[in-house]
């Protein structure tokens, strides 16, 4: 079954969930391109798991829509299943059966010939790369294993889609890295549309296109880092650091008749810089032309764990707590 041929695979209008008094998701629009990697990022508790499960249809809306393809996770779900493949936090498989035996399980759930099973098995294990572990039985497997033997299981059913949640959760280093490798290669290389929800910082920023910010189960901000690293710029003056040599009282007026900038200060052996806007080009230029040697100039604000902890401190969130980056 081909997904519709929109610029986006996943869409939710105002989707909203509330369990009795809380409000898990409130009022999600939610879009998600066809091919991308798009990360929902938040700390434990913020919507993201309740989100996943109304893609799927496992759990009602209160109130709104989703869609997937152009399908009703509720009134379609046969559709949105023969799309979507679903990877949870702890995958389960049957821990008396080998890997194979467990991928063989799925193919016959998903009514596969004996003959296009074999193919896509033996092709899924290799890619993973738990060829020589297939004959083990799971209960044998570290949780990498099990997480990339779950990748195999989706593989198995080929999803356009994919849905992960938590996937990199209690892995060895080693194994998330060979991990987030797989999950770029699903994407960019076979063109499948990737979800996952996660609370790690840098492993959303490694492989995401795209980052939807969760918060008390609103998404407060979405988009490509740069975009959101852009919205701030435009809302909050911005911080340069600046080393350059000779350290004089020359450096500090040059620096502070830069129009643009408002402020310096000392931050140990850097000048820090508050601008209204970016003044590298003309203040590097100033300073090269006034004889100082240049050796560092930093505009700060746009890595994911600086815009997160913007948007979450707006939202009267605990992020000394919550972050794990």
């Amino acid at each position: 079954m081909a997904p519709s041929a929109s610029k986006y695979l996943v869409e939710t209008n105002k989707l909203t969930k509330h369990y009795g008094s809380l409000v898990a998701v409130s009022n999600l629009n939610l879009k998600v391109k066809t091919g991308s990697i798009f990360g929902i990022l938040g700390p434990n508790g913020a919507g993201k798991t309740t989100t996943i499960l109304m893609l799927l249809g496992l759990t009602e809306p209160t109130a709104g829509s989703a869609r997937i393809a152009g399908y009703d996770p509720l009134r379609e779900p046969l559709k949105v299943k023969a799309l979507t493949g679903y990877l949870p936090d702890n995958v389960g498989f049957y821990q008396d059966m080998t890997g194979l035996e467990n991928l063989y399980y799925t193919a016959d759930l998903n009514g596969l010939s004996r003959e296009v099973a074999k193919e896509r098995i033996h092709a899924a294990l290799e890619r993973v790369g738990l060829t020589e572990a297939a004959e083990r039985k799971v209960g044998e497997y570290s949780r990498g294993m099990r997480q990339r033997l779950g990748i195999a299981d989706l593989l198995v059913k080929d999803p356009p889609l994919i849905i992960m949640d938590e996937p990199t959760l209690g892995i060895d280093p080693e194994g998330v890295r060979e991990l987030l490798q797989l999950i770029r290669e699903l994407a960019h290389k076979d063109k499948r549309t990737i979800l996952l929800s996660s609370h790690l910082l840098h492993q959303v920023q490694e492989i995401c296109d795209e980052v939807g910010i969760f918060v008390k189960g609103k998404m407060i901000a979405s988009g490509t880092i740069d975009q959101l690293g852009s919205q701030l710029q435009a809302k909050e003056k911005l911080q340069l650091e600046l080393k350059a040599e000779p350290r004089d009282e020359a450096l500090y007026q040059l620096c502070r008749r830069t129009e643009g900038v408002t402020e310096v200060k000392e931050e140990g052996d850097l000048l820090k810089l508050t601008c209204q806007k970016d003044v590298r080009p003309q203040l590097s230029k100033a300073l090269v032309e006034a004889g100082y040697n240049l050796l560092h100039l930093h505009l700060r604000g746009f890595s994911l764990d600086d815009i997160y902890s913007r948007y979450f401190q707006k939202e009267g969130g605990d992020y000394g707590q919550d972050r794990t980056a």
